[in-house]
């Protein structure tokens, strides 16, 4: 199997912890306010920080340095649950963020949309090796050769409409516009496919658009309902929903998020929190939700609570990422298996027009990780500052990773968050 990745510079978030790094820059910010917790679990005597707290907090302050307004992690070791946040959720009052507000999750939708096609594998309503075309007949050229499961871990080869520059260009210049899913998919497919079906991998939304057609015209119902319905109630989340197709509350609870802009001498903050992401990012992006209930649903997922052990097999069933992407490990159907340098997790990540977000898990849900930042760039071109703010954005990942799993941070990876190492290449990012 041969692999290709997706060209950086116009796709919806790929992995857990990847911004665009050919769309823009983020400069440094001036100081912001830090807060950091203990939420639940035993720990040193109060006032007392422990030392993984310093080690959150110092993670925090390099993201801000990096341009964002704001940013807040929730580590769950399995022992305690720790909050960090810094910055504020609205620049315009000077809301300062917090560890329980809403926020666009971006592509950690994928995996929510992946539960609800495993469980419709399970009720015998969908075959994960049978052809989109009979699903969904006249939608898919070459729809034939290309099965489900090619949908849901990126190998059927269809090219992704948010790669597309002239579609790129319009989310900046018609922020407001709201995109049917027919419309996506005809810019998607004037495009020839990067591979033939199963002979490679690349990141798609596309896969993920047509995901969510699937699931509507099987179930006769649209995907806010069937999000709420089949995953946010079982689970018990009560701040998750399908935008359709913006955020409903941008007041007190909810992360402004923004676009950066570095074109000029001094970076310009775009407010993005009533642009509908429903409007573009749809089945592959569109869901909002918060750090405690992200982790809610990735606990329940790997914990096998959303469907049978089969699917969750199925679910864990990876593909190898491509020798040069941002990370090692592989995809399955919906979600990354990423093996950082402190171990292996689960998870998935996402990037909206403003916010960069990651969800990581241990194998079997107990661990969780959760993270969001409130920025994106918004430019289509690379700068020394977009490729600060990359590296900033993966090692402050691999830190969260390796809190969750109680082991020291690589050197390494403390170099890469205070920018004392070469920066890191980005070439295979995407949205």
């Amino acid at each position: 199997m041969t692999t290709k990745t997706t060209t950086p510079s116009t796709s919806l978030a790929l992995t857990a912890a990847v911004v665009l790094a050919v769309s823009g820059a983020v400069v440094t910010g001036a100081a912001t306010a830090f807060g950091s917790g203990q939420a639940s679990g035993s720990g040193p005597a109060s006032g007392v920080a422990p030392k993984g707290d310093r080690v959150m907090r110092d993670v925090a302050r390099q993201v801000l340095g990096a341009g964002a307004p704001g940013y807040t992690a929730r580590i769950d070791d399995g022992h305690r649950v720790s909050l960090t946040t810094a910055g504020v959720a609205d620049r315009a009052t000077g809301r300062k963020l917090t560890g329980h507000d809403q926020f666009e999750i971006g592509s950690n939708t994928k995996t929510f949309m992946s539960a609800l096609t495993l469980q419709l594998v399970d009720d015998g309503k969908v075959d994960l090796d049978a052809p989109v075309s009979g699903y969904l007949p006249g939608t898919v050229p070459g729809g034939d050769a290309i099965t489900v499961r090619m949908l849901l871990n990126h190998t059927s080869g269809l090219f992704s409409y948010t790669a597309d520059e002239d579609f790129a260009k319009g989310l900046t210049t018609d922020p407001e516009r709201v995109w049917t899913p027919r419309e996506l998919l005809d810019v998607a497919f004037a495009h020839d496919p990067e591979f033939a079906p199963g002979q490679g991998w690349s990141y798609s939304n596309t896969n993920y658009t047509l995901i969510g057609m699937l699931l509507e015209k099987l179930t006769g119902e649209r995907l806010p309902d069937l999000v709420r319905e089949r995953i946010a109630a079982p689970l018990g989340l009560r701040n998750t929903y399908f935008a359709d197709p913006a955020a409903t509350n941008t007041g007190p609870g909810y992360a402004h998020g923004y676009s950066v802009s570095f074109a000029g001498t001094e970076p310009a903050y775009t407010d993005t929190a009533t642009w509908p992401i429903g409007g573009w990012g749809g089945a592959a992006g569109a869901i909002v939700s918060d750090q405690r209930d992200l982790s809610r649903f990735f606990s329940g997922l790997l914990g096998g609570e959303l469907f049978s052990a089969e699917q969750l097999r199925q679910m864990k069933t990876t593909v190898d990422l491509p020798g040069d992407f941002l990370y090692q490990g592989g995809y399955g159907l919906g979600i990354f298996r990423l093996d950082s340098a402190c171990g292996t997790v689960w998870g998935h990540g996402g990037d909206t027009n403003g916010h960069h977000s990651t969800a990581v898990a241990t194998g079997d849900g107990r661990r969780t990780a959760v993270s969001d930042t409130t920025a994106e760039p918004g430019d289509l071109e690379t700068s020394d500052g977009a490729e600060r703010f990359v590296e900033v954005a993966v090692a402050a990942q691999e830190v969260t990773v390796c809190e969750m799993l109680g082991e020291p941070v690589p050197g390494e990876v403390t170099d890469a968050l205070h920018g004392t190492t070469a920066t890191t290449s980005a070439a295979t990012t995407g949205r």
